[in-house]
């Protein structure tokens, strides 16, 4: 049967733990467990040392069954030894700086009211004891967890299953870990593999983690400065291009990786549905799960209501009958902070006070002569816990003048915990008057005025004091209307949900007094009984028993304070004794409390008490508090069945009491139940060799005159089967009417209907439901297991919050947390719910214990529950907010969670093990096109062919004289003579003063020179490296190149104070492109050779370096005409983002070509000025900074963007003053305009900046547009004129630098949102603005002329059809016409300049832009009167990662986690073996680096079906970004490995 006697249940524990418990020498285990088990469950023995030890461990009692605690340490004991990485912090993290972190906090709780006691002076008596140790179980398993974390080598020693002690040898790459081998030593859950270091970490996810590129992009040189020697030594990992790693980090993500290899989770189903909904797994119920088989339950009657002789029609009616005929009979006696009695108020004067104050209410208080109040209104009651006296003349105050009583919290700051909901439901209960006394009303805060502050989401309220000076003597003539008890509301109680929202329960006048009649006779109260009350007295059971009831039958009120209860726990026991008190309401807080102090009190008897009713029985864990209770106190004259716990919530009032003992009622019962069945809502009694069981106790017979039933808790309210968990509800004359002004919600619970299986209603009349979960027993006892706030429903199965807490509060050692300070609650991610444990960390715990103490959480919770702990939290002491009367509060804990404002010190995530619902890895399904698909005219598969091009250069005929020459110097010298002061270029400085100017003649002078130096020392054909700061100096020496028949090579000069990192990419450049000259300045010049440049390279292998400065005024003998114009012109140098440096050879038809098609695309002639903030060095920078201008005659303003880092405005206040039409910018300079120009526009405007001149503005890259970026730009900078159209950006990469330009003509770029998930598919998906998953793209310019463009699949070469996503080819004069390479590996990378199509027009030559895109035909006409079609550019193939099958672009994560939380100001994503890194910036302070682990973890699961691996964080400024604005992401990942990041904070998802 379902119950257990309290012998079979001691028996039952013995066998339990027989095998976990280490023989004492000499003693049979069996005996040993005897022994304890009697101690336990008698009075205590005087000579068992065993037993006090025991009891004086300062465990929390309430959450305490010895059975559980054991249950837990042995589930952790089956766990192996396993090494989990640690998290690194900063130093500066550790240090906690607020100084009331190192106070203790004042209370301990698991749910809302438990606080914990203020020990002061000697009542410290757990210490004493804590001398003696644990008992021999918890020695020996504290003895086996630490095992070889004490030791300080980082050889791991692990025992196979076998037994056999192996032992890891220390590589060099382990060696690392010394420091950490402690901390890390940690018995892990996740998977049972030995640690080995493998050379080459292993793949997680069984996808191969090679990146399209290492077959087919140019790994031309690695800017990042490392030898290729390839190190093959087996200790040291290398990253993807070779770079040596043997650092901490990599340690840490091996041994992460070896804890994910055999992740516990279940196997996913096949499936795989080509529609771009990816499923999400939907976990199928398990068929061996229990089911409930018992019959449907037939609901519970209470007994009847017995009819009494006189019993008062009302309460007010009673309160006169005693006010007037015992007015010297006490009513309430009130205590001071040290137990003394401070004032008794007796029947006579309660009666006379509330009368007093119910006349004052009506008739004394007015506005504009109306008065303020009318029967039926609402007033808050806003009284300390302290002052039960005032509180109860209010209450009957208002009573008596037939208003609304809503008793509330004493607010403490202006912002308290939830103080908002409560201003919410003051609010909807139209409340504008809050009664007080005069001491609390002094100690409220203060606005300026010193009014009472409003706080925040209150409604205006009057304060009125109610202490006697303020209220008046009625007249004679005055008497309070004394009704009948009515179905009008009576008061209003106060709740708080599971979700934080507070709503009031409104209980009508005839409730109220039906439920005081049901009190009376269930707990059978007589007439002057005396009663000590420890609870509030404002809700719940202290209103109940200590207001309510006690005045129906004329009982002495013994009102025991919280504060008083901090500084003696003992008081109420003391109470009990001084006052004889026949009944005592407590809560299992106070019994546990007691039994810490107990040791001092010899002389109190508890001999008087017939009922010790325990208010929050209904806590499955209140059995352990009551066990030990009466183990104590039986020998001070406790009677075991006195202690009667009861069952109640605040909709449905008392549900279940356990009669007292002289009722005749059945034994009480208790019940072992399997937590296993518990979550499938079936209830088992436990089988012999589970380790995680539940042990209830009932809560006696419900009320009289209640019918009683239990219903499914989802859907329909079905009546449960015997044997199954639902939800009570209760059908009574006596439970709350409703929500106060929330019809709907009111519905729902108030007014329940439950049905029989056939769907019959089982009664006529509505139910309340009660939000207690549980069942009813044989002997028709009640037993709760949960509330309904508690449960958390993972994966198809439900956990009780209470149950884990009891589970983390199990395991030792509690030295580093406070206990009790525990707050566990779900969220939900990824469509399931998702267990977050959130405890107080001590001061004094290291990161060692802590994640020690953390770790073994997690396993404790997976091995009793078998469920897994999504994110475990400790933060600093006494920061969790605190609920009103000590205790946490859960859903300010969790709001504070999921907005990133909780501040922990610790975090351990453990995405990996509990999120096992994601989409099936995608398998690649082969290329829609293939050769086989029928190509009619120009559709592939029906669709049109993706292929597009811009205006026909042969079509264009214009009177352009520059097409007369081949070659750009030629264009340049025939300018010198037919315009020769015509003015070129025009540099401006910081200041925006001109710095320097050049005409035509000017700069054909300049380059003479140069020519002139170069041709007695070079050959023809010598590279020439020119290392310059943007100006003419560049300008000119690359026309002297050209003039000497030499072939330039723009290089960016060093960073005077960034030489370590800037130098190496010139020394790299320089070698690369084989160059056999420097030019330069002399002041860089000498830079190259200093002794800081020495540290960085060597010096001396630098070629011939000559500084133009001062060259001599000398014409060079004749210019080197070259012999075709397919000779190469420049090479052009640039970093891609995957950090490889690659060079192309630009001939000089490319370059004539490319001038020309800028000029036709911007309509550019040489009366035009356009201006230009961009790098001179590389791309379309170079080309419209060196070439264009020199092309088309035009005068270009040059801004070096280096300039706007000391003068923002310097380049929009230069486009204003010259009047430009046409202007070009980076990225990085746009966002620095937005950035540092966002609140200065006004400022502007004063300064005549005008930007309405713009007609274009475009911004230069090589990836997809960043739409916020431009849109913020044009929205904040539209105030100075700046047209919403002006703003587009353009398109090249390094196989062709201009590829997209928007121009002076043609249709305005478009944007479309296409579906993110169907992108990681490789598909395009149309979907409309704000759709879900929507990733906005827009077009990046025009086609430039002579431009065409195809989209090929990347697989099969085949073209693709219009909105299909595939590689971007591009065909066009001026493609560049190879990559430049050291290692002669041009052969290789051929084909990215010159491919062909594997069907359709096989005869094109095509060059791979290694970009993503699609081309979609829009309804808009082209200049040329066609249908406008646009090139969307979706990402580099580069930089994508192949995560789970899929294809991810890392600026889509990226913008989610900077979403994320307000401190994130930039974000950098890579994978290492498999392993989803993130990197973010935290712009603020360091205490909110841990706050942003679980919130990235959350958004990147939710929006992107990705598991984060590694959460790092970072200062700002650390990821680094490029001359175009683009992020380094393999430059940061290398520094990651490497350990250079200096992280704040590094988090290891588990």
């Amino acid at each position: 049967t379902l119950l257990l006697t309290a012998k079979g249940y001691e028996k039952k524990r013995g066998k339990l733990l027989a095998p976990y418990i280490p023989q004492i020498q000499g003693v049979d285990p069996s005996l040993q467990i005897d022994n304890r088990i009697q101690a336990s469950s008698q009075a205590i023995l005087p000579g068992s040392k065993h037993n006090k030890s025991r009891a004086a461990n300062t465990r929390d009692e309430r959450f305490r069954s010895d059975l559980h605690t054991e249950a837990v340490q042995a589930a952790l004991a089956k766990y192996k030894e396993r090494k989990m990485p640690m998290p690194s912090k900063r130093r500066s993290v550790l240090v906690q700086s607020s100084v009331e972190a190192c106070t203790p906090p004042d209370t301990s709780s698991a749910s809302e009211d438990e606080g914990s006691l203020r020990r002061q002076g000697r009542l410290a008596t757990s210490t004493p004891y804590q001398g003696h140790g644990h008992p021999a179980v918890e020695h020996w398993f504290n003895r086996v967890i630490q095992g070889s974390s004490t030791s300080s080598s980082a050889s791991s020693t692990s025992s196979h299953p076998g037994g056999r002690s192996v032992t890891t040898t220390n590589t060099s790459a382990h060696a690392a870990l010394n420091a950490n081998a402690a901390a890390t030593a940690l018995a892990d859950l996740m998977a049972h593999t030995q640690l080995d270091n493998h050379s080459a970490p292993p793949d997680v996810t069984g996808l191969s983690e090679r990146s399209s590129f290492h077959g087919e992009r140019p790994q031309v040189a690695s800017v990042r400065g490392v030898s290729r020697s390839y190190n093959h030594h087996t200790s040291v990992m290398e990253t993807a291009d070779g770079v040596p790693v043997n650092s901490r980090v990599s340690n840490k993500i091996q041994q992460l990786l070896n804890t994910l290899k055999r992740p516990k989770r279940p196997p996913l189903r096949e499936f795989f549905v080509d529609d771009f909904e990816e499923l999400l797994d939907v976990q199928q119920p398990d068929p061996n799960q229990p089911k409930p088989e018992g019959q449907q339950m037939s609901p519970l009657e209470g007994e009847p209501l017995g009819v009494v002789t006189n019993w008062p029609p009302s309460l007010p009616a009673a309160l006169q009958r005693w006010g007037t005929t015992q007015p010297k009979s006490p009513c309430l006696t009130a205590l001071d902070n040290a137990g003394k009695p401070v004032y008794t108020l007796t029947y006579g004067k309660l009666w006379t006070r509330s009368q007093k104050l119910a006349y004052t209410l009506l008739n004394k208080l007015s506005t504009r002569n109306e008065p303020l109040l009318m029967p039926g209104d609402r007033v808050a009651l806003v009284f300390p816990n302290s002052d039960p006296v005032m509180f109860m003349v209010a209450f009957y105050g208002c009573l008596l003048a037939e208003l609304v009583p809503v008793p509330i919290e004493v607010p403490l700051t202006r912002k308290d915990a939830g103080s908002q909901q409560i201003g919410f439901l003051l609010g909807s209960c139209g409340v504008t008057l809050a009664l007080t006394t005069d001491a609390c009303q002094k100690g409220l805060p203060k606005a300026q005025t010193g009014e009472v502050a409003t706080f925040k989401g209150w409604p205006r309220l009057l304060w009125f004091v109610t202490d006697g000076k303020h209220v008046v003597k009625p007249p004679k003539d005055w008497h309070p209307p004394i009704r009948e008890a009515s179905n009008d509301i009576a008061y209003i109680e106060y709740k708080t949900s599971k979700e934080g929202s507070t709503m009031g329960i409104a209980v009508s006048h005839a409730a109220m007094l039906a439920h005081c009649h049901a009190l009376t006779q269930a707990c059978g109260y007589t007439e002057g009984e005396t009663i000590t009350n420890v609870l509030d007295f404002k809700r719940e059971s202290g209103l109940w028993h200590g207001v309510l009831t006690s005045v129906m039958n004329r009982m002495h009120v013994i009102s025991i304070p919280y504060s008083l209860m901090k500084v003696n726990p003992l008081s109420w026991i003391q109470k009990v004794h001084t006052y004889k008190a026949r009944v005592a309401v407590v809560k299992s807080r106070d019994m546990h409390w007691s039994l810490l102090a107990q040791r001092d009190q010899r002389d109190i008897s508890l001999s008087s008490l017939r009922m010790l009713i325990v208010a929050d029985g209904a806590n499955p864990w209140s059995i352990s508090s009551c066990d030990a209770f009466l183990n104590v106190f039986q020998a001070r004259g406790l009677r075991p069945e006195v202690i009667c716990p009861c069952a109640s919530s605040s909709e449905a009032m008392t549900v279940a009491i356990r009669r007292p003992p002289e009722m005749g009622v059945p034994p009480p019962g208790k019940a072992v139940l399997s937590m296993g069945g518990l979550s499938h809502s079936v209830i088992r009694v436990d089988t012999e060799e589970k380790l995680s069981v539940l042990t209830v106790q009932d809560v006696g017979q419900v009320m009289p005159a209640a019918l009683v039933c239990v219903v499914r808790v989802e859907g329909t309210p079905y009546l449960c089967q015997t044997d199954e968990v639902g939800e009570i509800c209760v059908s009574s004359g006596s439970t709350g009417v409703a929500y106060y002004g929330l019809p709907g919600m009111t519905k729902n619970i108030f007014e329940t209907i439950p049905v029989t299986s056939s769907g019959v209603p089982v009664s006529d009349r509505p139910f309340t439901r009660t939000s207690l979960l549980g069942f009813v027993g044989p002997d028709s006892l009640v037993f709760i297991v949960g509330k309904m706030d508690g449960l958390m429903v993972v994966s198809g199965r439900r956990h009780n919050a209470d149950d884990v807490v009891a589970t983390a509060l199990a395991v030792e050692p509690m030295k580093f947390v406070y206990r009790g300070r525990i707050a566990v609650f779900s969220v939900s991610v990824l469509h399931d719910e998702r267990i977050v444990v959130v405890a107080e960390q001590r001061p004094d715990a290291s990161e060692e214990d802590s994640f020690q103490w953390m770790s073994r959480v997690l396993q404790a919770i997976d091995s009793i529950h078998q469920v897994g702990v999504y994110c475990l939290a400790l933060v600093p002491a006494n920061t969790l907010p605190k609920a009103p009367l000590g205790g946490i509060h859960i859903s300010e804990t969790k709001q504070r969670f999921l907005e990133g404002a909780l501040h922990p010190c610790n975090v351990l995530m453990c995405p990996h093990t509990c999120v096992t619902n994601l989409p099936k890895p995608r398998q690649k399904q082969p290329g829609k096109v293939g050769p086989a698909s029928m190509i009619v005219g120009n559709l592939v598969a029906g669709k049109r062919i993706a292929q597009a091009c811009g205006r026909d250069v042969a079509q264009l005929e214009d009177n352009d004289q520059a097409r007369k020459f081949l070659y750009i110097q030629d264009v340049l010298q025939w300018r010198a003579q037919a315009t020769p002061d015509h003015p070129l270029f025009l540099v401006l400085n910081a200041k925006g003063t001109v710095a320097s100017t050049a005409s035509c003649l000017q700069l054909h002078k300049r380059a003479e020179r140069v020519a002139a130096a170069l041709m007695g020392r070079l050959n023809t054909g010598d590279h020439v490296a020119l290392v310059y700061p943007p100006g003419i100096d560049l300008i000119a020496t690359f026309y002297g190149c050209l003039y000497a028949g030499c072939v330039p090579v723009t290089v960016r000069p060093p960073h005077p104070q960034n030489l370590a990192t800037t130098l190496p990419t010139v020394k790299m450049i320089v070698e690369v492109s084989k160059s056999v000259c420097i030019l330069t300045t002399q002041a860089i010049m000498k830079l190259l050779k200093s002794k800081e440049a020495a540290a960085a390279v060597d010096i001396k292998s630098w070629p011939t370096v000559l500084d133009t400065d001062d060259l001599p005024r000398k014409k060079s003998p004749q210019m080197y005409k070259p012999p075709t114009p397919e000779m190469l012109a420049y090479l052009d140098f640039s970093v891609s983002t995957t950090g490889i440096l690659a060079g192309v050879k630009m001939s000089h038809a490319a370059t004539s070509a490319l001038c020309r098609s800028i000029k036709l695309q911007c309509e550019l002639y040489p009366s035009r000025q356009i201006a230009i903030c961009l790098d001179p060095y590389c791309g379309l920078g170079f080309a419209l900074w060196c070439l264009c201008s020199v092309y088309s005659g035009h005068q270009s303003i040059l801004v070096p963007p280096l300039e706007l880092e000391s003068n923002a405005s310097l380049w929009l206040a230069a486009v204003s003053q010259y009047k430009v039409r046409v202007t070009f910018c980076s990225y990085s300079v746009m966002e620095m305009c937005t950035k540092g120009l966002g609140s200065q526009t006004e400022a502007l405007r004063l300064r005549n900046v005008n930007l309405s001149c713009v007609r274009t503005c475009m911004v230069v890259a090589e990836e997809r547009p960043r739409i916020a970026l431009t849109q913020s730009f044009s929205k904040i900078f539209k105030d100075l004129g700046l047209s919403p159209r002006a703003v587009s950006t353009t398109f090249g990469c390094r196989v062709n630098v201009a590829i997209c330009l928007q121009g002076t003509a043609g249709p305005d770029p478009t944007t479309v949102y296409v579906d993110m998930r169907a992108l990681r598919h490789d598909r395009v998906r149309l979907v409309e603005r704000g759709s879900p998953h929507s990733l906005p793209l827009m077009e990046s310019g025009k086609i430039l002329p002579g431009v065409k463009v195809i989209i090929a699949n990347t697989e099969t070469k085949g073209p693709l059809g219009d909105s299909h996503l595939g590689e971007i080819w591009v065909s066009s004069p001026h493609n560049a016409t190879g990559y430049y390479t050291v290692y002669g590996e041009e052969a290789l990378h051929a084909d990215h300049f010159n491919t062909k199509l594997s069907f359709g027009d096989t005869q094109t030559v095509w060059a791979r832009t290694g970009y993503l895109g699609f081309l979609r035909r829009t309804e808009l006409t082209d200049a040329s009167g066609e249908r406008h079609d646009a090139l969307y550019v979706v990402g580099s193939l580069d930089e994508t990662l192949e995560l789970r099958g899929m294809r991810y672009h890392p600026i889509d994560i990226e913008t989610s986690v900077i979403r994320s939380h307000k401190s994130i100001a930039e974000c950098a994503v890579f994978t290492w073996t498999n392993l989803l890194v993130v990197v973010v910036e935290l712009e603020g302070s360091e205490q909110e680096a841990l706050d942003l682990v679980a919130l990235v973890t959350n958004v990147v699961l939710e929006e992107h079906y990705l598991i984060v691996g590694v959460v790092v964080v970072v200062d700002p400024g650390v990821i680094p970004i490029n001359s175009r604005g683009e992020k380094q992401r393999m430059h940061l990942r290398d520094g990651f490995l490497a350990d250079q990041l200096d992280p704040i904070y590094v988090a290891y998802n588990m």
